[in-house]
């Protein structure tokens, strides 16, 4: 579908929009047609774009207001899908196996685009703003892609801000942190190796899952015991991996998981203390190991003054019944801290509906209630943060 817009997108058009993204679903770094239809529909309002950024599926798009010059802001969207399978009879439903938008980046893209357009159309405010458009935040890191590639050294921006849909939060309501809001997340991908044996006769081997369940068990004792009581901090063995047969004791094991915190000095040396606890575990059983350990994104904080900037928008806007100071942060990571950590800013969150399935799950849809809220609250955004003309 094709249009001129030529008025400010109504609550269909928003639908159609994103009914059309969940239809066709694409995953990190190959968000083509996403991305096509993004610089359409941010072309047709007149905005200026550029396009090829963050790998090649990135886009911004460039507003300037008619009250002349001032402060230059960015607003962030994720674009790119997961690989899940949709188990959803919808007529919107993903027409693309094995991929699916379980996490709502097709109604941020969504939002987004509404706000650009509508601002388009009558850019009431003094500065720029940058439209972000960014690929792969799935794991992939497109956020840093974007940074490492001058994002904010070609397109100058004095803040920045982001938002995510939240499950279990009513339509109606948001949340504010005044810091950390997602954490840290780090994986690990960890094998040892021994001298394989009959299962009968373990005293002629090395017992490599005796050794992997004795680490599971260990590695807990880095967050029961090295970690401050009054901080937060995760560490996950999601996959074990070991044989195939059940009378041979195997030669090799693989373990790998998720490490999460908040604190920087904290995950550096949680860590090393990982390090620390393989090293000395593999000695004891005379093991050989490869550790693969990579950190990943960085913890997503907000600073202070952006987060009361947007709290102050979010409670000013009549869709929202509720602000809530004082949700804890989510264990979960977002890309967005690497912009965070390149500009002060702040990310929030919005309600997607007490019945909502979670974020990655096969049954999870974005709520298209929420959608014009979006549109508001990013226009609001601007305005309020824009509304005063620099002086020479």
């Amino acid at each position: 579908m094709t249009q001129t817009l030529t008025t400010v997108p109504d609550v269909d058009t928003l639908r159609e929009w994103r009914h059309d993204f969940h239809r066709h679903p694409e995953t990190a770094f190959a968000e083509h047609r996403t991305s096509q239809r993004i610089a359409e529909i941010l072309t047709e309002a007149g905005l200026d774009i550029v396009t090829g950024l963050g790998g090649g599926t990135g886009i911004v798009a460039i507003l300037d207001g008619k009250r002349g010059p001032g402060r230059s802001i960015g607003l962030r969207a994720d674009i790119d899908a997961l690989d899940v399978t949709e188990a959803s009879d919808a007529p919107h439903a993903s027409r693309i196996p094995g991929k699916m938008h379980a996490c709502g980046h097709d109604g941020h893209t969504t939002m987004l685009l509404g706000a650009a357009c509508q601002l388009a159309r009558n850019p009431d405010f003094a500065g720029r703003v940058h439209f972000i458009f960014q690929p792969a935040e799935e794991s992939e890191g497109g956020g840093q892609v974007m940074v490492e590639e001058g994002l904010f050294e070609r397109f100058p921006m004095e803040a920045v801000y982001g938002l995510h849909n939240w499950p279990g939060l009513p339509v109606g309501e948001a949340a504010v942190h005044d810091s950390a809001v997602m954490a840290a997340f780090d994986v690990f991908t960890l094998t040892l190796t021994g001298k394989g044996c009959h299962a009968a006769m373990p005293h002629l081997g090395t017992d490599v899952v005796l050794a992997a369940c004795q680490l599971v068990s260990q590695l807990q004792g880095l967050i029961s015991r090295e970690t401050p009581a009054h901080q937060t901090a995760v560490l996950s063995v999601t996959q074990l991996h070991a044989g195939d047969a059940f009378n041979v004791i195997p030669e090799t094991v693989e373990l790998r998981g998720t490490l999460r915190c908040f604190d920087e000095p904290l995950r550096a040396h949680l860590q090393q203390r990982f390090h620390d606890a393989v090293e000395a575990l593999a000695r004891f059983h005379g093991l050989g190991v490869a550790f693969d350990y990579q950190p990943r994104y960085p913890a997503t904080i907000n600073t202070l003054e952006q987060a009361q900037h947007c709290a102050a928008v979010l409670e000013s806007l009549p869709e929202i019944t509720r602000v809530h100071h004082d949700l804890p942060p989510s264990m979960a990571s977002e890309d967005f801290a690497f912009m965070l950590n390149a500009r002060p800013g702040a990310y929030i969150w919005l309600g997607n509906g007490e019945e909502s399935a979670a974020l990655h799950n096969p049954h999870y849809d974005f709520n298209d209630h929420l959608t014009p809220i979006g549109v508001n609250y990013w226009v609001q955004l601007v305005r309020q943060l824009l509304d005063t003309p620099s002086v020479d």
